[in-house]
């Protein structure tokens, strides 16, 4: 016989996620939550997931959100393991993934009278969250009404912001009574607001009248239609679009390889390739030499398309335009003339000038990491769920082409912390292999990523172990400072070898190109076991073998 929580609240709670289609849970241990942990787990609509660390958990659930594109439910305890959602709710609320953040409370008047596990959890999350809601305990009059309208607002702001949103669930004791049956619940009329956009016409005027147009294109998930409407735009060479690894788009008229292209320009450099309109679509700009040149070439007109988010990154922002980049391209399109513009082959001849280049400096160059990215861009299968770390990996993944692949990278708020817990949420939800390309210290950080029982038997890890945040040779400042081995870049001696026999893992070490070569080829083939690939690059200087390549360029 099923047995459910007798809380009122969470009764509503599960009838309400229900209603609107929300049936993956994921919960950490503790007692408090422990009504949620058994009602959903006892609810046949529910999937549940048991993660224990909170800051892991929170990044499983942005992976699980952005495979199956639809909010995913957190719950934990009271108390500092709320608080280790905060990361997580950092990087959902910077990417729009869409989070149900459910934390469980001791009862409003516990608060700050140093009681077990209670902090200030009520707006905990508000600087980074699109709503924050306080449940009625429920001995409270008109509990269940006010509960019920509170939770319906709650979950329709993240359907419709499509980013994370927080319920703080006070619960009294008893925790543990149980009920077998149910009482009915009314159905819901769901009200998630959708946005309309027409068209303003001055828009179509200052695109006729401009002579240089950019389309700059951050992160972003695929989207067929956005791919077929940009491909319109460069067909007759009308635009150009400059697109980033995670930016999730194909065309080969597209130019994919931002830093190759700018990574040098001079002051007459920033005023010869400068748009007098640039549009931008998507979330984070990773390159930040794309931010620096568009910042020097001050264009005179600046749209930005996103239903939510408008940021100024370039300093020249003149138009905030409140839909989807789909519709506002597939409204342009029936106004504009497809016409040819010297600006693309200004670009057009760029690109095959440095695009040679690179080819002759892959020719050249030893084993090293940018080695192993280079290797990457050939052999990985095609179709997979590449999903990118950041620091390093991002950036050496921008210099080569993924393209068969989906590629996805926490370009939120750009940190290491949650790379190998967001691959393996969305590997948990997605029948497509999920292969995670990371380097050392954000693997080594993140593993309790590993620590869960649903990590499919085709997933691949592959981590380039340079021995420190090698990131920090690259960038300029660091190596200038005393502090820099042990405090910056922090070199180790580890491997992984341990950390994958711990976790059931099939493991590989591989320190020479040959070897890699050889072990690619079976390494994503089908076994019974997840599968680590660790690559040894810590006896070369991938620094300098990265800068050589931007020298090499040059000449």
């Amino acid at each position: 016989m099923k047995q459910f929580s007798s809380k009122r609240s969470i009764q509503i709670l599960a009838h309400l996620l229900q209603e609107y289609g929300i049936f993956d849970i994921v919960i950490s241990p503790g007692s408090r939550n422990a009504p949620l942990a058994i009602h959903f787990s006892e609810t046949d609509d529910f999937n549940c997931y048991s993660i224990v660390d909170e800051r892991s958990a929170g990044f499983v659930g942005i992976g699980m959100a952005k495979s199956i594109k639809k909010p995913v439910a957190l719950t934990c305890t009271s108390g500092s393991a709320a608080a280790n959602y905060y990361p997580a709710i950092t990087e959902a609320f910077y990417q729009n993934t869409p989070l149900l953040v459910l934390t469980a409370d001791r009862p409003t008047d516990f608060v700050d009278i140093f009681d077990g596990q209670t902090i200030r959890q009520k707006n905990l999350y508000q600087q980074h969250s699109y709503g924050d809601f306080q449940l009625l305990e429920d001995s409270m009059e008109n509990a269940d009404d006010e509960n019920f309208a509170i939770i319906k607002k709650a979950i329709e702001v993240c359907f419709e912001k499509q980013g994370p949103v927080h319920i703080n669930i006070p619960l009294e004791e008893p925790l543990y009574n149980m009920v077998s049956e149910l009482p009915g619940f009314q159905s819901v009329e769901k009200t998630i607001r959708t946005i309309s956009y027409d068209l303003p016409p001055h828009l179509v005027a200052d695109w006729n009248i401009s002579k240089r147009i950019m389309i700059l294109v951050g992160t972003r998930d695929y989207n067929e239609e956005l791919e077929m409407q940009l491909s319109q735009l460069v067909k007759n060479h009308t635009v150009v679009v400059l697109k980033e690894a995670n930016s999730n788009l194909k065309h080969d008229k597209f130019f994919a390889h931002i830093d190759r292209y700018i990574f040098n320009f001079q002051e007459e450099d920033y005023r010869t390739y400068a748009p007098d309109l640039l549009i931008t679509v998507g979330q984070n700009v990773v390159s930040k030499k794309v931010k620096q040149f568009l910042r020097k070439a001050n264009p005179k007109n600046h749209w930005h398309i996103d239903e939510v988010w408008h940021p100024d990154t370039f300093f020249a922002l003149t138009e905030k335009v409140k839909t989807s980049p789909e519709k506002f391209f597939g409204q342009l399109l029936n106004f504009i003339a497809l016409e040819p513009r010297a600006y693309f082959n200004l670009w057009d001849v760029l690109r095959d000038k440095r695009d040679l280049k690179h080819l002759e400096y892959c020719l050249q160059t030893r084993f090293s990491d940018f080695k192993l990215f280079e290797f990457l861009s050939h052999q990985l299968p095609e179709n997979i769920n590449l999903h990118i770390s950041n620091s390093s990996a991002i950036r050496y993944a921008q210099l080569f082409d993924f393209d068969r692949n989906r590629v996805y990278c926490n370009r939120g708020t750009s940190g290491i912390d949650g790379s190998t817990s967001t691959a393996m949420g969305f590997a948990i939800k997605d029948v497509q292999q999920t292969v995670l390309v990371t380097g050392d210290m954000s693997f080594f950080y993140d593993i309790n990523g590993l620590w869960n029982n649903y990590i499919p038997p085709y997933t691949r890890i592959i981590v380039f172990n340079n021995g420190g945040g090698d990131i920090f040779k690259i960038i300029p400042g660091p190596s200038s400072t005393n502090a820099l081995d042990e405090f910056i870049l922090t070199k180790h001696h580890k491997n992984a070898e341990h950390i994958a026999k711990h976790f059931g893992f099939a493991y590989t070490l591989v320190d020479d190109e040959d070897t890699l070569s050889r072990v690619l080829d079976n390494f994503f083939k089908p076994d019974e076991k997840a599968k680590i690939l660790e690559v040894d690059t810590s006896a070369i200087e991938n620094a300098e073998v990265l800068k050589g390549y931007f020298e090499f360029l040059k000449s």
